[in-house]
């Protein structure tokens, strides 16, 4: 009996005194390698359950970034850096591996990467919870020329369960059960000694005595099965808040290509954050009509047409300003999952200024690059743009058809010899009209001008910008298409002494208004349209459209 109440003590004692602790702590080496860059591999975050919490103490400011794996991975690229992989056997110590290369990076605070980001000075302490499906690691730095801080240490939830806890405690009730039904029969053979003969004074004496000792046998049974029985109560209930605190093993993740293949490139909040510092970078070069301070997130034909409508405005008053960028009201986002670079991503926005619906494409050209603002171009009137996938659509090569009923770069094409041509092949191929009067318009301002032009010979191009050409999935199997077409305008004397004169915009990049050897006008041409799926008969779709004049000179 007293070694089953020693089984039964230890069995508790498992739940109560000796039970594990809910967390345990490791911390980085303190003769870890030195880096700019210190990588906390997302397996760390899921390897207990559970939440993890972090604490870094170093000198001076600090960062911490969370990010896609893939993208914190191209990011460090090339620069020497500190990976955190995994915890110690006896879960004292963080396991951290180096990686040699270049001694500095570019800072990271800002990247557009990140989906979140905490700074600190001297100290931090950070709970990782994930800010949405899928993996994510850690990005630690300085300014990615100073060592990133090397105290890291994490607290992880602990395994909790004590496996032998129950089976001490019910091994322990049945062995005080055993021995108080020993002690009853030992007892009862001790009262039964003899033949029972005797005088029935005696008989009487050994009954009375026999009825109390059974009375507080009784008590005793009792008292020790109640015992035993709230013990395995308790422990029942031990067992019980041990699966609640203990935390559920990890679910098995995919692989990191599958994960990462289907997820966009950009989270809502990332997007919306993007857009806001776009569109105040747009307002401050427009507001001083300065190209300089539209450098950090505006390039290409976007900023070009921009710092050209600058030069004139300054000049001509009345010329017509670009429409104004606005990250809000935010109508649609269009986001690839095709997570190599450059990547290309699209929204709808109608806000202050802005008379129909703008698409705005951003392009981030590399890793450790930002996105850009690349085009803005409005809406046709009327225009329904077209279903695609709020989590992520494939980004298609031009010259890829597949599914489709024409490439992007046949599209394009298609468009831009009907711009050119009134009789064009694709005539019939493109919706025209109320729906679509872009094409109209160009087609009749060029007509006009050979017909007012009595002392010149004009002549006009579209040509694709071949690799301005981004393709992006429809919902229904079609396709987006956007590009850029370059709308050049020529024009040459009829006789000699002939003179052309040109608008006051155009003669502001000139240098003049009139030519007697001939002029060159060029405008970039912002373009979307609608590819339907193979098999359709619908036809092609101009979703918005605009033009810039970047260039006036004479021959």
């Amino acid at each position: 009996m007293l070694l089953g109440l020693l089984t039964l003590l230890a069995g508790i004692g498992q739940k109560t005194i000796w039970a594990p602790s809910e967390t345990f702590t490791a911390s980085a080496p303190a003769d870890a390698a030195e880096a700019p860059l210190t990588v906390i591999d997302q397996n760390l975050r899921t390897a207990q359950g559970g939440t993890v919490k972090i604490k870094i103490e170093g000198d001076g400011n600090f960062m911490l970034a969370a990010g896609r794996p893939d993208d914190v991975d191209a990011w460090v690229g090339p620069t020497a850096h500190n990976t955190i992989t995994g915890v110690s056997e006896d879960n004292k110590s963080l396991q951290v591996e180096h990686a040699d290369g270049d001694a500095t990076a570019p800072n990271p605070s800002g990247s557009d990467l990140w989906v979140s980001t905490e700074n600190a000075s001297g100290e931090l302490e950070y709970s990782w919870t994930p800010p949405a499906d899928g993996e994510w690691s850690l990005l630690l730095a300085s300014d990615g020329t100073k060592p990133a801080p090397s105290s890291v240490s994490m607290t992880f939830p602990n395994d909790t369960s004590t496996p032998w806890a129950i089976p001490l405690m019910v091994i322990g009730g049945l062995l005080i059960l055993a021995g108080i039904a020993l002690v009853v029969l030992s007892a009862r053979k001790r009262d039964g000694e003899g033949n029972g003969t005797g005088s029935l004074f005696a008989r009487r004496a050994r009954a009375k005595a026999e009825a109390r000792s059974a009375s507080r046998l009784g008590m005793v049974s009792g008292g020790m099965v109640t015992a035993a029985v709230t013990a395995l109560v308790v422990a029942g209930t031990g067992v019980a808040a041990n699966a609640a605190t203990t935390p559920a093993p990890a679910p098995e993740s995919a692989s990191p290509e599958a994960a990462q293949g289907a997820a966009p490139v950009l989270l809502d909040a990332q997007f919306r954050r993007i857009l806001e510092q776009v569109s105040s970078t747009a307002d401050a070069g427009d507001a001083a009509k300065d190209a300089a301070k539209l450098a950090e997130r505006v390039a290409g034909t976007e900023l070009e047409v921009r710092t050209q409508n600058y030069k004139i405005r300054s000049q001509v008053g009345t010329y017509e300003a670009r429409m104004p960028v606005r990250s809000t009201k935010l109508l649609t986002t269009v986001v690839t999952s095709d997570r190599s670079w450059p990547r290309s991503v699209l929204a709808v926005t109608q806000g202050d200024g802005n008379v129909v619906p703008q698409l705005l494409t951003l392009v981030q050209p590399s890793p450790r690059e930002n996105y850009k603002l690349t085009e803005t171009t409005p809406l046709q009137p009327g225009t329904t743009f077209p279903a695609i996938g709020r989590n992520g659509t494939d980004t298609l090569a031009a010259n890829d058809k597949s599914g489709l009923l024409y490439s992007g770069e046949e599209a394009l094409a298609g468009l831009a010899d009907r711009l050119a041509n009134s009789e064009s092949s694709f005539k019939d191929k493109l919706v025209e009209g109320a729906s679509s009067p872009y094409i109209a318009d160009t087609l009749s301002y060029q007509a006009e001008v050979v017909k007012s032009g009595e002392n010149g010979n004009f002549s006009f191009t579209h040509k694709v910008v071949p690799e301005s050409t981004v393709v992006f999935r429809t919902a229904d199997g079609g396709a987006l298409v956007l590009g850029r077409i370059n709308f050049g305008f020529d024009g040459t004397p009829k006789a000699s002494g002939d003179k052309l004169t040109i608008g006051d915009d155009a003669a502001a990049l000139a240098g003049g208004k009139e030519t007697t050897t001939g002029m060159v006008l060029n405008f970039a041409e912002s373009m979307a349209v609608y590819v339907p799926p193979a098999g359709s008969t619908d036809p092609i779709k101009l979703v918005a459209a605009t033009r810039g004049l970047v260039g006036a000179s004479f021959k």
